[in-house]
């Protein structure tokens, strides 16, 4: 696997895992049914070489952080657990950006002891709160930071503007945005963030929708080379740009092994024009 550096010190191999998936209903609002199963799945990521897992307090109300520790703590030598906060669920259909200062610090306090850690390698505001100056929420994490219970900041959902908002105030070591092969409405920010040193982490890598059908681009592409669709967008989400970290997710083995296969699929700059031509 070859590597990213987040933040200038994290050194994470290319392809993380996402346990978004690891939920117990499509809402992602209660715990895995199968919790053995669940911890199966981030047991054999890291026997694949994962090195970086990402969650949210706000998955299944906590409890996807409390799953992550159950499965992997006391953890591994260089995995790097990033989560984020600032999102609330009022219900299994709700997402509410919520900044104020004293809950976000309450959430990081409440992280950190699920997490059974004393320190977020990358804690990363779910959403911006419309409600408050940016720079405030990002003062709320640079203090946190500062007290050392934060190695790096994040950010996710955020526009260029929004970024240099908050750089302006913290260094900020990563941004995740919705970003794959159909759904490029990020590629701005995706560009600055490489010119700037920041990691991407692209949610939701592998979408591509009608066009993975068999007689799609996608699907035609993977015929041509033996591999999956999906692999085939991951493989070129890693050709894409070198500071992007996608985070696929999933609840069963076979697929997070057919994820991973993508790092040994080889695109040709053909394929890769002809993939980057689907964008919407």
């Amino acid at each position: 696997m070859s590597d990213i550096v987040i933040g200038g010190d994290l050194n994470v191999n290319r392809l993380g895992y996402g346990a978004m998936r690891l939920s117990g209903d499509p809402g992602i609002f209660t715990p895995p049914k199968d919790r053995a199963a669940a911890v199966a799945v981030l047991r054999r990521a890291v026997e694949l070489g994962v090195t970086f897992i990402d969650t949210a307090d706000a998955y299944a109300l906590g409890d996807n952080e409390s799953l992550i520790a159950e499965a992997l703590h006391p953890y591994a030598d260089g995995l790097v657990i990033a989560t984020k906060g600032g999102n609330t669920r009022p219900s299994p259909h709700e997402w509410v950006a919520f900044g104020q200062p004293a809950y976000i610090r309450q959430q990081v306090e409440l992280s950190l002891r699920r997490l059974r850690t004393d320190t977020v390698d990358l804690y990363q505001l779910h959403r911006l709160d419309p409600n408050l100056p940016i720079a405030d929420q990002i003062a709320t994490v640079a203090d946190l930071q500062a007290q050392g219970k934060i190695r790096h900041i994040g950010l996710s959902e955020v526009t260029v503007d929004q970024l240099k908002e908050a750089q302006a105030v913290a260094p900020i070591a990563s941004v995740q945005n919705l970003y794959n092969l159909v759904n490029r409405q990020s590629e701005a920010v995706l560009d600055y963030t490489a010119e700037q040193g920041i990691a991407f982490i692209p949610w939701f890598p592998i979408a591509a929708g009608e066009h993975a059908g068999p007689d799609g681009p996608v699907g035609k592409i993977a015929a041509e080379i033996g591999a999956t669709p999906a692999q085939t967008a991951l493989a070129w989400l890693l050709r894409r740009s070198p500071n992007i970290l996608p985070i696929p997710g999933t609840s069963s083995i076979a697929h997070l092994e057919e994820n991973y296969g993508a790092l040994d699929v080889e695109l040709t700059d053909a394929q890769v024009e002809a993939l980057n031509d689907l964008a919407a």
